[in-house]
């Protein structure tokens, strides 16, 4: 067979063989290499304070690549607009959020923004927030959705979500909450009595992969191998047809020695 093979044709099908191949292989490692993407936005930019009126502006959805951005603005906390929010995890401790609404200086319309200004174990009922000009560091984080049918007469809230609080408040919002990391005044920075500030961790950054390329991939692979296969089979078919013509050679031979030793048979 290795006669068969080395024909100037199977060679050069051989070469066509191989050229095939490695734009197979290719178009595998292109798939593959395909199949994972970076983060949206990466760590590195997330926890570099921004501008919150650069960042987003109100009345815009609050979409993955500006969500859990760390944002810093000033501006002052809203009279009344304190509320309580329930079954919220703190170190590994069951306790409740205090929000409140912030009026932010610099915003378009003097929209405001939600803030969560600590946590507290207890439900008994926060002091007022502090007066004055205040400056905030923290991480924008999306609204979450309404609790439908809730009863009103439950001082506590389920969720902190923007279009119900600015019904309640009668207040333009900006999209989504800052969870503060950061309360500071001129004179120095603010600690709430009976308040933890929640630092909320970055956002992971894991690679996405995209299970149709790696499919993709594995297919280029099988492509670029069956077609040394098909040339191994023509080959093994060409040789099999030169031993079928040599048995056949060798029989007509064979037939045609009787009839020259037996005539008359």
């Amino acid at each position: 067979m290795l006669k068969t093979a080395l024909k100037p044709k199977w060679i050069a099908a051989l070469l066509g063989a191989l050229i095939v191949a490695t734009g197979f292989v290719l178009l595998s490692g292109w798939q593959f290499g395909s199949s994972t993407s970076e983060p949206p936005v990466k760590a590195e930019k997330t926890e570099v304070a921004v501008p919150l009126t650069e960042h987003v502006q109100p009345g815009t959805e609050l979409l993955g690549l500006k969500a859990d951005q760390i944002v810093e603005f000033e501006g002052q906390f809203i009279p009344d607009t304190q509320i309580v929010v329930e079954n919220r995890v703190h170190d590994g401790e069951l306790g409740y959020w205090v929000v409140s609404g912030f009026a932010v200086d610099g915003a378009p319309d003097g929209e405001a923004i939600t803030v969560v200004r600590g946590w507290q174990a207890e439900p008994n009922p926060p002091a007022a927030a502090p007066e004055g000009q205040m400056q905030i560091t923290g991480r924008l984080i999306p609204p979450e959705g309404p609790i439908l049918h809730r009863d009103v007469r439950e001082p506590y809230f389920d969720s902190v979500s923007s279009a119900e609080l600015s019904n309640l408040w009668d207040l333009p919002l900006y999209s989504g909450f800052v969870a503060i990391h950061e309360l500071d005044t001129d004179e120095g920075a603010v600690h709430e009595p009976g308040l933890e500030l929640i630092h909320v961790g970055m956002p992971e950054q894991d690679a996405q992969i995209n299970w149709l390329n790696v499919f993709y991939g594995i297919e280029w692979v099988v492509f670029a191998g069956f077609a040394f296969f098909l040339w191994y089979r023509l080959v093994r078919d060409d040789y099999q047809r030169q031993l079928d013509e040599v048995a056949e050679a060798a029989a007509a031979e064979h037939r045609q020695a009787n009839t020259e030793r037996n005539p008359n048979s």
